[in-house]
């Protein structure tokens, strides 16, 4: 055996510290899966969720009077603020590649309760087998709520592949865990700022 078969795999022990400080300090339902929940009991965890860390971005907009949803690509987090003082922090999906991510001010410009699918131009032309439409139900990669921001093809959705969250998987889109777009779709009001960094 040598020095490296007794180091501590930090990453695991950092995901493990994070992902239990997190439970305590939200106590909410936002960070119930920090660890890959299809993975056996008791392995390590496949991905990484650092939605974990509270970080107040409220002096980034110009008022959360019609609420606030920031993205931080970097962290895998959605932070959203209510007016009504409700702070939550939700895992997410990000982007694949740096040039599949759009960065900046935008917001809700229409809200889906039973999204429809169909695959961008700049999806097809990469994977030209991806089907022309899904409707809405379990098969939809888009999950049981979406919302478009302000610029075309973007959107925060939902999703039915768990496995996504926490990895860089979407083709440009922020996706969260279905019972957390359901959450925020709730809250979100079409107007609500968004800003993704």
């Amino acid at each position: 055996m040598t020095d490296e078969d007794f180091r501590p795999d930090r990453r695991r022990f950092g995901m493990a510290a994070l992902a239990g400080a997190a439970g305590l300090a939200l106590g909410g339902p936002a960070l119930a899966q920090a660890f890959d929940p299809v993975a056996e009991e008791g392995a390590a965890p496949t991905r990484r969720v650092s939605g974990a860390i509270s970080r107040d971005w409220r002096d980034y907009f110009d008022s959360v009077e019609n609420d606030a949803i920031l993205a931080d690509i970097n962290d895998r987090s959605l932070h959203y603020w209510g007016a009504d003082g409700f702070y939550r922090i939700y895992p997410t999906s990000v982007p694949m590649s740096e040039e599949m991510t759009r960065r900046g001010r935008t917001e809700i410009v229409l809200k889906r309760p039973e999204p429809e699918w169909r695959p961008t131009p700049t999806m097809i032309a990469r994977n030209p087998d991806l089907p022309t439409y899904v409707g809405p139900g379990p098969d939809n990669p888009l999950g049981v709520r979406a919302m478009n921001l302000g610029w075309q093809y973007y959107l925060i959705h939902g999703g039915n592949d768990i496995r996504k969250i926490g990895r860089q998987s979407s083709s440009g889109c922020i996706g969260l865990y279905n019972e957390h777009i359901l959450e925020v779709y709730e809250r979100a009001k079409i107007g609500t700022p968004v800003m993704v960094i």
